[in-house]
């Protein structure tokens, strides 16, 4: 009886960056919800969803979802709205159709875009942009101390 050579034991590890890849084979239809930095370099169609993350859409990649995360970088193909907390970063050999609300944007030389960008400031809260807005009189400055009396009263002439 013949017996079959063991092999080594597979194991799996998961990456220790903390980033999921769906690598150029890989198809999904449907909802992305991750947790993690995604880099994506095979085709996805679908809503993708990572608020505190940053999604890549590689080299290959092609991407048809509507695109909710932290910071998206696309090196390949995204058709589809993107709303970004933080910045959108289309590369250079990139093609983006869609629109887009973000932070910051960079759009490098020799990328396709198509759509509209509206640029979302962070807000101040209210308290702090009352108190930065309303008059106050005018601080007197170990400076203006050290002016004349005349310019300290609020009199001066201004002689040649």
């Amino acid at each position: 009886m013949a017996s079959v050579p063991s092999r080594p034991a597979e194991t799996f590890e998961a990456p220790r960056s903390g980033n999921a890849v769906l690598g150029k084979s890989a198809v999904v239809k449907g909802q992305i919800l991750s947790r993690e930095d995604v880099t994506i370099d095979g085709e996805v169609e679908g809503t993708i969803e990572m608020q505190e993350h940053r999604l890549t859409i590689g080299p290959n990649g092609k991407v048809r979802a509507s695109v909710k995360a932290r910071e998206v970088i696309v090196l390949g193909t995204l058709h589809g709205n993107v709303e970004t907390g933080d910045r959108l970063d289309i590369r250079k050999e990139a093609k983006m159709v869609g629109d887009i609300r973000t932070a910051r944007i960079v759009i490098e030389d020799g990328a396709y875009f198509k759509g509209n960008v509206d640029i979302v400031r962070a807000e101040v809260p209210k308290s702090a942009s009352h108190a930065a807005s309303s008059p106050r009189p005018p601080a007197a400055s170990p400076a203006a101390a050290a002016t004349s009396p005349a310019m300290a009263a609020g009199v001066g002439e201004h002689k040649r």
